[in-house]
């Protein structure tokens, strides 16, 4: 293995080991928020599997449909909690 080789392997290393503790500081920071996503503009799956991709829901503000947004503002922008979405379908 030449120096390049090895500078680059070190470097992808690198890379792999900050995604990895980067990530939790992520989850931690945001939360799903569903019922706020407009049309094209999910990050996943929906709750009732209608789809299993982002950009994949049909209109806006489906209550099935969820975003990532900063944690504790949610319920401020007229979301609801995954525990808020299930309720709600046990009720209809």
């Amino acid at each position: 293995m030449n120096q390049r080789q090895l500078i680059a392997a070190a470097a992808t290393t690198l890379m792999s080991l900050s995604m990895l503790t980067a990530a939790p500081a992520f989850a931690q920071s945001k939360e799903k928020c569903f019922g706020i996503a407009k049309a094209g503009q999910n990050d996943c799956a929906s709750v009732n599997g209608v789809h299993s991709c982002a950009g994949q829901a049909k209109v806006d503000n489906d209550k099935g449909e969820w975003k990532y947004v900063p944690a504790g503002t949610c319920m401020k922008m007229g979301g609801l909690t995954l525990d808020q979405v299930k309720m709600d379908g046990k009720k209809g």
